[in-house]
């Protein structure tokens, strides 16, 4: 039903779409379908403001994170090296691009949302990244998120059925999965029916 439903949904938008734009050419779009695409998160922008408001004003974070999350695969792991290039994609240019990116990565991992490891490339050689959710949580949980980012936070993650934030409970801990288990709406088990018998017939 869910599938059927979202294919109904864009059916309709592209019909709209028809109607407002008649002389579009579908090949003038970009297209998910073609290659060189990375998998982002719905709520990635409002993370990445605030992203910036922790690093603080005139230390924006937000652009090297997105740049080094579309090089992401599944692993979620990262091996720094190409740091050059990596410091101009996110947008950093001069002598001091690639101290600026440095700075921008380091303190990435200083508000937890990376981890790193030293390796052949120095300090800065491999990156691990953690779930953002958790991270911002803890954050809000040590009052260094505005309120009003917090919960356009929440109520934007409850509509693209994104739970991450209850993973933590109140003091910014992972739930044990029993907790977890034990959260969950109780399910009354089905009974089986017992099957029908035929009725005796009488002797004659």
């Amino acid at each position: 039903m869910a599938g059927r439903s979202q294919k109904e949904i864009l059916k309709k938008q592209v019909e709209i779409r028809s109607k407002l734009w008649p002389e579009l050419d579908p090949r003038m779009l970009w297209s998910i379908d073609s290659d060189g695409w990375s998998a982002v998160p719905r709520l990635m922008p409002l993370m990445m403001s605030i992203m910036d408001d922790l690093s603080g004003k005139g230390y924006p974070v937000s652009r090297t994170y997105l740049e080094l999350w579309v090089r992401l695969r599944e692993e979620r792991f990262l091996t720094l090296n190409r740091p050059e290039e990596m410091a101009f994609h996110a947008g950093f240019e001069g002598q001091r691009a690639l101290r600026t990116w440095k700075d921008r990565v380091q303190r990435l991992a200083n508000l937890g949302f990376i981890d790193l490891k030293p390796g052949p490339l120095g300090d800065l050689s491999y990156a691990v990244f953690f779930n953002p959710y958790h991270v911002v949580k803890r954050a809000y949980l040590d009052g260094n998120v505005q309120e009003r980012k917090w919960q356009a936070l929440v109520v934007r993650a409850n509509e693209v059925r994104s739970f991450d934030l209850d993973e933590l409970d109140d003091e910014g801990n992972l739930v044990l999965e029993e907790e977890e288990e034990a959260a969950k709406p109780a399910v009354k088990p089905k009974t089986k029916r017992r099957p029908r018998t035929s009725r005796s017939t009488k002797a004659s």
